[in-house]
Formats: structure tokens, C-alpha cells, sequence
């Protein structure tokens, strides 16, 4: 009798899991990116970049940047300031990011050799940033909606379980024909992302070798972006960072990209 209500309630403990077992089962690709997409960072976020360029002999350009984001609800702004070496010293960048997937990213850089502000065209986007391999493109935040998105599969990536995600633009004519992202489970960051070129071929890929916990928020701590068609790497460490500082409205404005820090 003992033994019968034992199995009884381990069947009703499992008919009440269910639920949760699908919920977690029947993530739709689209689903898993918007949970990396909408993951919680804090409302706004400081921090040191050092970014390492490195070619296929091994030589190695290292630049040093102040970075500041902060969200203004539906929007999310981010200034950089390169302090050194001395040939981009008081160059700076500025994105304006929209949670609206008819609306691009706005985009300004600040060249002190030229002295004024430029706006980034969108015909621009798919140049490469400061040259690393990261385009103006790879520095916004595309919206979910602006690809349709794919489950393929899952799998174990540096002991991390992850969801496997195709994404391919719905506009013609986007730099990338697809990316593959690599998920992590619960955490929704995305441990790896491949890029293929307008061709199909395989251009380059992020992987994220670090990420901690600050204020009970992770935050991507090393990257490396490795173009593999060139055999170009650039390698991106973030440190001294702080969450929700309380970061004045006015760094985000032309004024101060050339005003500096």
C-alpha cells in the first residue's frame, strides 16, 4: 500500500512539471533571442576597454577606451572615448540604439584630425570600426525582428549548455546572409556567434571567453572577434566597471564627443 502511494505521488509530481518541462522544451528560436536581447544589464553601465588588434603575423595594436551606455526607456545610448596610443587619442563614437526594428541605429564619430562630428550613413554600416573586425553594424543592437530565427539544435559549448539559433535577415542586400548563435541556457548570453558573408561563406566569429557577476548582473568581460577569411583577430577586455552609477544624460551628445573626457 506504501509502495502504491509512493508512485501515486511521484505521478502527480511529474503530471505538475510538465507544464515547465514544455515551457522550457518549446522555446521558439525567435524566443531564445529575445531573452538575449532583452537581458537585464542594469540601467546604465561604465567601464575600461582595451582592445587588441591582431594580424596573421602576430603583431598586435593595443587601444585603450572609456565607454559609458544608459538606457532612456525604449532607447539605449553609448559613447566611447579612445584614450590612447596617441594616433586615436580623443577619437570617439557615439550609438543611439531604438527597441523599434523599422528604426537603424544612429550613429557619430568624432575624428580630431578632421575636427567635427560625422554621422555614420547607413551605406557605411559594413565598414569595419577603428580597424577591428567589428563593423559600425556590430556595434548597434539588431532587433529581433529584423530576422527570422531558427532552432537547429542543442549543444554542451566549453562545458556551457546552449540553444543553437540560425538568424537570416528578411531585407535584401544585409551584410551578413546568416548568423549562427550559440546560447547559453538561463543565462541567455551568446557564448558564440558565426557570421557568413553576402556569399554564404563563412566570414568570422565572436566568442565570449569570460563574463561576471556584478550587482547580480553578468557582463561580458573577454571577447574575441576573429575574422577568419582575413585572419584577423581583435580582442576586447572590459574592466573597472560599474553598474547603475547614476550617468549624467550629457555624455551622450555631440557636444561631448568633442569635448572629450
Amino acid at each position: 500500500m506504501l509502495r502504491k502511494n509512493l508512485k501515486f505521488r511521484n505521478i502527480i509530481l511529474l503530471l505538475l512539471l510538465i507544464p515547465f518541462m514544455s515551457n522550457a522544451q518549446n522555446l521558439t528560436g525567435k524566443e531564445i533571442i529575445e531573452k538575449v536581447y532583452y537581458r537585464d544589464d542594469g540601467d546604465d553601465r561604465r567601464g575600461k576597454l582595451t582592445m587588441t588588434l591582431i594580424n596573421s603575423r602576430g603583431d598586435q595594436r593595443v587601444r585603450e577606451i572609456k565607454q559609458f551606455d544608459k538606457d532612456f526607456g525604449k532607447e539605449e545610448k553609448k559613447i566611447m572615448f579612445f584614450l590612447s596610443p596617441a594616433d586615436v587619442r580623443n577619437t570617439s563614437f557615439m550609438n543611439w540604439s531604438y527597441d523599434d526594428p523599422a528604426k537603424d541605429d544612429d550613429q557619430w564619430i568624432y575624428l580630431p584630425a578632421l575636427g567635427k562630428v560625422k554621422r555614420i550613413s547607413s551605406d557605411s554600416k559594413d565598414d569595419y570600426f577603428m580597424g577591428s573586425d567589428f563593423t559600425y553594424d556590430d556595434l548597434g543592437d539588431r532587433h529581433p525582428d529584423e530576422d527570422t530565427h531558427k532552432l537547429l539544435r542543442e549543444e554542451t559549448v566549453d562545458g556551457e549548455e546552449c540553444y543553437v539559433v540560425e538568424s537570416m535577415p528578411k531585407e535584401d542586400g544585409y551584410m551578413y546572409s546568416k548568423t549562427v548563435t550559440w546560447v547559453i541556457k538561463d543565462k541567455w548570453i551568446g557564448l558564440q556567434k558565426k557570421f557568413y558573408d553576402e556569399d554564404g561563406d563563412y566570414l568570422k566569429i565572436l566568442n565570449v571567453k569570460d563574463y561576471k557577476k556584478y550587482d547580480g548582473i553578468l557582463v561580458i568581460t573577454h571577447s574575441e572577434m576573429h575574422n577568419v577569411q582575413k585572419d584577423h583577430k581583435t580582442v576586447m577586455k572590459y574592466k573597472d566597471i560599474e553598474l547603475n552609477a547614476g550617468i549624467d544624460s550629457g555624455y551622450f551628445t555631440e557636444r561631448m564627443m568633442t569635448r572629450g573626457l
